[in-house]
């Protein structure tokens, strides 16, 4: 009998690999050349492995609490794939969930035909032109959004990555930042292929040309000798935060707007994207990003406050090192940072808790928050200690924040764990701008404490091209209804 299970369980498995295998091209032709993202309850099946599929597919048991079969997902990618779809976001885990209960009655192909009328209009374009994008900086961050903006390229007509400006460093400079891009200690080895083009000065990654410009100051750059555009530019240096220095970037020919992936001085906009989106507005030229803490708690706290109020509260986030600290004791012009980053925990301060209020006004002069830095070079770990306006119990409360994990406008920022075994490391490339670790909340009456764990380099970077996807109106509509 026990043999008989395990040829079972080896044939079942062989069985969902093969559906899965044979996914792979018809998820990859609908993304380069309908500009359609398949997903599974919200999970992006493009530009993935075989496991990965299949791992998606598994995690779809936390929202039908039963498994999701490629078996069954299978006929339905085939009869999607078979139409002329425009651009658009289709969730194949609710649409084979959905077919499971008329399957009886109708075909996949008409039930697929059905549910996607709307879309099936043929191939479009999503802008009337690419969106040109320079990055301003190429280290931690930058070399990120790089990776980010190269994997969805797709066919070529959304955010196109035209240039990086940084000051030379060597005469290998090209080769030296081609291998940075290339190989990264925390994130692992860029997914494809990446060549450099010595005579352009460049780097070709997946066949996105990323012209390397060598310059001092932001004004001294003309983009449009070099064919760009309209860019929005995205400052990683964070040298520049108020409107006087960001809007020295406004004076270079060829860059239309401007990103800060720091926290905005004065009166530049403050952006948490998916939350108070609408401060971007066509006028305005100037944009902050915020920081990764406030992109990280602002969701959270949005949630719990629309639901349950907050009355006060105190943040604290376990930070990983950053690069403006010494590995080994050095002066420092901040306290405490001068000592070594990976020896030592670092009590130091963060402007997430008072720039939560740029983000959901209602809770200005509320919150309080403080950080320690902590000897890990990636992931952090926010501990959100709240009085809430209402009595809640624990159940009640990760119920809700599970609930908007999975179907709310807030999906995409907010991830929601239920492991007893997770730890910082499993969080690396996290996509959202938070994962709410639910074993580890704690409620008492009207009081709580929620800890949310965050990939303060990918996560940030995902949420700033969530940003310039909004921007330029790259939003696609998402089916089934």
């Amino acid at each position: 009998m026990n043999l008989q299970k395990q040829v079972a369980h080896l044939k079942e498995w062989q069985t969902q690999e093969e559906l899965a295998e044979q996914m792979l091209p018809l998820i990859g032709h609908l993304y380069r050349n309908n500009n359609v993202v398949i997903t599974v309850y919200g999970r992006s099946l493009v530009n993935i492995s075989s496991i990965d599929i299949l791992k998606a597919h598994r995690f779809a048991r936390l929202i039908l609490d039963s498994e999701l079969s490629a078996c069954d997902s299978f006929p339905i990618l085939s009869a999607i794939a078979r139409l002329d779809l425009a651009p658009a976001r289709i969730d194949l885990g609710r649409l084979t969930t959905r077919y499971q209960t008329v399957k009886t009655t109708q075909s996949a192909d008409e039930f697929v035909l059905r549910e996607l009328a709307g879309i099936n209009t043929g191939r479009a374009t999503l802008l009337s032109e690419p969106q040109d994008i320079v990055l301003y900086g190429f280290g931690r961050i930058g070399r990120l959004l790089a990776r980010i903006l190269i994997e969805k390229a797709g066919s070529g007509e959304k955010l196109r990555i035209r240039a990086a400006v940084v000051r030379k460093g060597s005469s290998d400079d090209l080769v030296k930042r081609a291998s940075l891009l290339r190989r990264d200690s925390v994130h692992g080895p860029f997914n494809g292929i990446i060549t450099i083009d010595e005579e352009e000065n460049a780097i070709i990654a997946n066949g996105n040309m990323i012209r390397i410009i060598y310059a001092d100051a932001p004004e001294n750059v003309d983009y449009t000798q070099y064919g760009i555009n309209n860019a929005i530019l995205i400052d990683n240096t964070g040298k520049w935060r108020d409107r006087e220095g960001l809007g020295r970037h406004l004076k270079a020919k060829g860059i239309s707007k401007v990103i800060l992936t720091a926290p905005g001085k004065g009166d530049i906009p403050n952006v948490v994207a998916g939350v108070n989106d609408q401060l971007l507005t066509p006028e305005e030229r100037l944009f902050s990003a915020a920081s990764c803490t406030t992109n990280a708690i602002v969701p959270v706290l949005k949630a719990v406050n629309d639901k349950f109020g907050i009355v006060s509260g105190h943040v604290e986030t376990c930070h990983s090192y950053t690069n403006d600290q010494n590995l080994i004791d050095n002066y420092h012009k901040n306290n405490r940072r001068g000592r070594s980053a990976p020896l030592n925990m670092v009590i130091t301060e963060t402007g997430a808790a008072k720039a939560v209020a740029k983000a959901i006004p209602e809770l200005a002069g509320k919150l309080t928050g403080n950080a320690i830095r902590v000897p890990t070079p990636n992931v952090s770990l926010a501990i959100l200690n709240l009085e809430l306006g209402a009595e809640v119990d624990c159940d009640q409360l990760n119920g809700y924040l599970r609930g908007i994990s999975l179907d709310s406008p807030l999906q995409n920022q907010i991830d929601y764990t239920n492991s007893p075994e997770v730890v910082s490391s499993d969080f690396v490339g996290s996509r959202h701008a938070g994962v709410v670790d639910s074993l580890a909340t704690i409620v008492q009456k009207n009081r709580c404490v929620l800890y949310v764990w965050y990939d303060n380099e990918f996560g940030y970077s995902c949420q700033v091209v969530r940003m310039v996807q909004k921007m330029v109106g790259l939003e696609l509509p998402s089916l089934p209804n």
